[in-house]
């Protein structure tokens, strides 16, 4: 291992490519930005377009709003497509060993697709809390100052499950208000109130995404496990894009080998015999791949978009793991983390993911190929 670090070749292939993801996620992450915020502003009633966002994200925070959490998604990119590209590779490199044209099917690359997808998920996951965070933020109205707000010293149970609280007083006497009414009630429902965190703002609600987009923000009112929040409907999203990617374009390979055969003389025997790809053309058969990867597996990237989204405290994660709380849904819901309130929002936001997913991988693809050749040439 410590050779294979050392040596400058597989050092200039690591450096191009993380090169390559940085440029095409700086490239594609406006429309990754309004992608996201149409998945998560939208609902069955609401139907937010692109120009609609972009509207609001302008008057907000302005065209840089655009690239809110880039460098986060930058540097999860890079190590997820590490990820995507390494597993394939090592996947790929079993299959063809023994076999004298070094050839992979299809199927074999829809398996190896699934696996490096599965990776990629649990690899990126956090980095991508944190970013779609922060393009929520972006297009978010923060109020300058929180009026009826009290800076008062608090319970220790609520400093530790709910830290930096502070209570809303306005909306806490609106609810006593409402308590008050009952014919057997606490001597002081205030005092009393204080001491629940579910009372923290007085109406139950947990804190806007706006206030907990920071990494410490999330380990200290969520939890590390809020990192991997839609685990499920995220490994559903990436081992179908993986899959699918991977072995459509390496049937667009396959074709453009042939085609590139036909007419040779003598006949070329093996695929090395026919020679390198035009690297343009490679780099459009991954664009298109990665659009028709995108659309397939836009559903699940809906559901995963909008769970994380969701501010959870601990202590409703853990009442929940307390009452044994069963997830809402269907059983194919339930195991690909789709709520059944999303049935009919999953495929909001599809022409942007395809077109932000065609063009990262024309980019990632074509970037990587066209730096090797200029530099490993030279």
């Amino acid at each position: 291992m410590n050779e294979l670090l050392k040596n400058p070749i597989f050092a200039t292939h690591a450096v191009i490519a993380a090169g390559s993801a940085t440029l095409a996620t700086a490239i594609s992450y406006p429309l990754d930005s309004l992608k996201v915020l149409v998945q998560v502003g939208s609902g069955s009633s609401k139907q937010l377009t692109g120009a609609d966002v972009l509207n609001r994200v302008r008057t907000l925070s302005g065209s840089s709003g655009l690239y809110s959490g880039v460098g986060w998604l930058t540097l999860g990119r890079s190590l997820g497509l590490g990820a995507r590209f390494g597993v394939y590779e090592i996947l790929t490199a079993f299959y063809k060993d023994g076999r004298e044209d070094k050839y992979v099917y299809v199927s074999e690359a829809l398996l190896a697709g699934i696996a490096s997808g599965a990776v990629e998920s649990l690899v990126s996951s956090p980095f991508e809390l944190i970013k779609l965070r922060a393009q929520v933020t972006s297009a978010s109205r923060i109020p300058s100052s929180t009026p009826a707000v009290e800076k008062a010293v608090v319970s220790p149970l609520i400093a530790k499950l709910l830290p930096g609280y502070s209570r809303d007083i306005r909306a806490l006497n609106n609810t006593v208000g409402l308590l008050t009414t009952l014919p057997t009630k606490h001597p002081n429902l205030v005092t009393a109130l204080k001491d629940y965190p579910w009372m923290m703002t007085g109406s139950g609600r947990p804190p806007p995404v706006f206030d907990v987009k920071r990494p410490l923000d999330i380990i200290s009112l969520e939890g590390w496990g809020a990192f991997w929040r839609g685990m499920r409907s995220g490994l559903a999203r990436d081992c179908v894009f993986g899959g699918i990617f991977f072995s459509t374009w390496q049937f667009l390979h396959q074709a453009m080998v042939e085609w590139k055969a036909v007419g040779m003389n003598p006949p070329a025997r093996s695929d090395e015999d026919v020679g390198p790809l035009s690297p343009l053309a490679v780099s459009l058969a991954a664009g298109f791949s990665g659009s028709l990867a995108a659309a397939a597996s836009h559903g699940f990237d809906t559901a995963k978009s909008r769970s994380q989204c969701i501010v959870l405290p601990k202590y409703v994660s853990m009442e929940r793991r307390f009452l044994k709380w069963q997830v809402p849904g269907k059983r194919f819901e339930r195991w690909t983390g789709i709520h059944p309130a999303d049935r009919n929002i999953l495929f909001r936001g599809l022409g942007l993911r395809m077109a932000r997913s065609g063009i990262a991988s024309f980019v990632v693809v074509g970037g990587y190929l066209f730096a090797i050749d200029k530099l490993l040439s030279e």
